[in-house]
Parts: C-alpha cells; structure tokens; sequence
C-alpha cells in the first residue's frame, strides 16, 4: 500500500467516529479526546524519552486538565494543568532521574501543556454559545482543507522552502494555496450563520487565524522531531504517522479559534 492510499484509508476509517464524538459533544467528545491525549503522551514521552520525561505526571496532568474543561470550563482547565508540575517535582523526588529537575519537569511541563490545552480547548469548543458544534466542526474543516491542500500543491507546484532547518518538506506555495483553501472553507460553512453569528469578514479572519496556527502547529512538532532525530511521533496510524502527528495543526489552531471567538465576543 503506498503511503498516499495508506493516508486515505485511515482518514476514511476515522472519519466517522470523530463527527459523531463532535456532534454528540457532552462526554462522548470527551472521551474521545481523552484516548487522542492519552496516546499522544505516550507518544511525546518516547520521542522526548532521551530528557527523561515525568510520564505519570504528564498522565495525570493532560486528564486533569481535559477533566476539568469538561465540567468547569476554562478555568478549570488552567486549574487541572497546575496538576502538573506539583505531581512532576514530587515524582521527581521519589524516582531521582539521571536528568536535572529542570530538564526532565521542563519537558513534562511542554508536553502537557502542549497537548492538554490543545485538546482541551476542543471541548471549550463545543461548549462556545452559540454555536458549539458548527464552530469546532468548521475548524477541524479548516485545518483538514488547509493541510490537503497545502500537501498537494508543495507536491505539485512547490519551490520555495516554508522553513527549510525545521521542515524541508513544506514549501511557501503550499502554505498559501492551503491558507486560500482555509479560508474558503471557513467561509461556505459559516455563511448560512452569517446574519444570526459570524458575519463574513469574522469568518474569513477566522480561516486566516486557523490557517496560521495550523501550520505554526505543524512547525512546532516538526521542530521537535528534528532536535530529538526521529521522523514520525509514532506508526499507530500507519501511514498518518502518529496521533501527535495527525493533531499537530489542531494543538495550536483550537486555542487560536477559541479565543479569537472569544474577541468576537461569543462564549
């Protein structure tokens, strides 16, 4: 199987029951993000397993803070968080590492962070009044559009290197035609609600923001991988590398959108 059909099976085989968790929203979506947390943990701690990551604290810390958005919202997530670095220093002191404290807590602390407030605000998401579930499901859209697109046209048509030290594959072409791609869809799934929630240019800000954190998202992990030497976070998803490496985008784009929403004055 090539690596391009191996991409579309396993985005066709998870396709669906990630816009059921979204539609149902409430703790179905919860669950859902709590399993992607989980193994995308797993998976940062073994790429970052050289610096001697805390993994029970980092554990303990992504569930706390998706825990806490479920049932308290954005304080509550920033609350769980705080389970971080306390179990962190303590499991540190228990277990003595042979990586400094600020080395190996540092890194859990990233990594928690990392994942935790960008899954987390998936559910902050869905709970944005009033309309939480067109909103989170517009911006999945538009990271998938942006990252289809900007795929295909640096294979086709690019020349020019987005950022050549952290990641040689993505090239400037790509990154515009996918930010166009983002936009437009940005803008077809929310202008029914163009009179009642975002008006057109709210939504095209918004596929703009979306779009740049994406791939500022994408760039952060590319960066990560190539300090720590290895080229995917992971192989559960076959082609798609790993968890870490399908949510990059969303880990920097959920927060954007939530709180440029949270400017517009929703929530």
């Amino acid at each position: 199987m090539t690596p391009l059909l191996s991409r579309v099976v396993v985005a066709l085989a998870a396709l669906p029951p990630l816009l059921l968790a979204v539609w149902l929203g409430g703790w179905w979506l919860f669950a859902l993000c709590l399993g992607a947390a989980l193994v995308a943990v797993h998976e940062f701690s073994a790429l970052t397993r050289p610096l001697r990551p805390i993994v029970l604290a980092a554990y303990l810390g992504v569930a706390a803070m998706l825990v806490g958005a479920a049932i308290g919202g954005l304080p509550w997530l920033l609350g769980g968080f705080l389970v971080t670095p306390l179990a962190a220093f303590v499991l540190h002191g228990l277990a003595p590492s042979r990586q400094p404290a600020t080395v190996a807590i540092g890194t859990t602390v990233l990594g928690t962070a990392w994942i935790g407030f960008g899954l987390g605000h998936a559910l902050l998401l869905r709970d944005l009044s009033p309309e939480g579930f067109l909103t989170l499901l517009t911006v999945l859209l538009t990271i998938f559009a942006a990252d289809t697109f900007a795929y295909f046209a640096g294979r086709l048509f690019g020349r020019h290197k987005l950022a050549p030290t952290i990641s040689p594959g993505k090239t400037w072409e790509g990154f515009v035609v996918g930010t166009l791609a983002a936009v437009a869809v940005a803008f077809f799934a929310l202008y029914e609600e163009r009179d009642t929630y975002l008006t057109i240019p709210q939504a095209l800000v918004l596929g703009v923001v979306v779009a740049l954190a994406g791939a500022l998202g994408d760039l952060f992990e590319s960066a990560l991988k190539r300090d720590m030497q290895v080229k995917d976070t992971g192989k559960l998803l076959s082609g798609h590398g790993g968890v870490l490496d399908r949510v990059d985008s969303l880990l920097f784009a959920l927060p954007a959108a939530f709180f440029l929403l949270r400017a517009f004055g929703y929530g």
